[in-house]
């Protein structure tokens, strides 16, 4: 079992009260509370922190006041406060500390944590948080140790190479900020035990080849079988691993110019 370091990351341990409120999760049910999602629910009670994705505080510096632990995603979270007072939750960048100042401004200084316009960010870039339509709000690139790199802007669209190496293009007038998302050795993590991963809501899986024909395609056999079939396939007969799932006619398929995987 490994965990994060958070000596020398976290600087404050109880969250700011005002930005906080209680969250009934969704534990993979829909809202006619039917399972969608299976091996979801249990887990440690959260509180959650209300985080910033519109950034609609433009041209006003604000000053990072600490960096925290957040329960409910997998990076960590800073609190900001803005020079007229207000503050804030917003994710975190690497290498952000207490006392540095970060900005919204469509045309701005580049440098970690300050957000802009794609349109005015160099070529080579990192970024993350990046809208997916002008004043949409932060879609993309939020996870742990993530971020996307501008590759060109041009004829009113920006290049963009996502953490899974699919290019896609966004509007310019999009905004996204400068780094990328802190907590990168979130990946490097080994749950470790059965317990830990109830903790964290997460509920056993079973193996389909664990089961009887009835309940799974690949059940049934004395003892230890095979799937008997060429292809792996999910509960409800759906092929897995390697089939492509994205819709054909989905509307942003203009949008991407390589999916992942190196295909056009």
């Amino acid at each position: 079992m490994t965990v994060v370091t958070y000596r020398g990351v976290i600087t404050r341990g109880e969250p700011h009260k005002p930005l906080t409120r209680g969250r009934k999760r969704d534990v993979g049910r829909n809202a006619a509370g039917r399972i969608t999602t299976r091996h979801k629910g249990g887990g440690h009670k959260r509180l959650y922190r209300d985080i910033d994705f519109f950034y609609d505080k433009k041209n006003i510096p604000a000053k990072i006041e600490s960096i925290e632990y957040d329960p409910n995603r997998t990076s960590f979270i800073a609190l900001i406060c803005y020079a007229d007072g207000e503050r804030r939750y917003v994710l975190a960048p690497r290498s952000l500390k207490p006392g540095d100042m970060m900005e919204t401004r469509e045309k701005g200084e580049v440098r970690v944590g300050n957000r802009m316009a794609l349109k005015y960010l160099p070529v080579g870039t990192f970024v993350y948080n990046i809208e997916l339509m002008p004043g949409g709000g932060a879609k993309f690139v939020r996870s742990a140790g993530a971020y996307a790199e501008v590759l060109s802007t041009d004829d009113g669209y920006t290049t963009l190479k996502m953490p899974s190496g699919e290019i896609r293009r966004v509007s310019e007038r999009s905004y996204a900020s400068i780094g990328a998302v802190s907590n990168e050795e979130h990946m490097l993590v080994s749950i470790g035990k059965a317990g830990r991963s109830r903790w964290l809501g997460i509920r056993p899986t079973v193996r389909g080849t664990a089961m009887n024909p009835v309940d799974h395609p690949h059940g049934g056999g004395e003892g230890r079988q095979g799937r008997g079939r060429r292809r792996n396939v999910s509960k409800w007969g759906k092929p897995t691993g390697g089939v492509r799932s994205r819709r054909k006619k989905k509307r942003s398929n203009a949008m991407i110019v390589m999916r992942r995987g190196g295909v056009k």
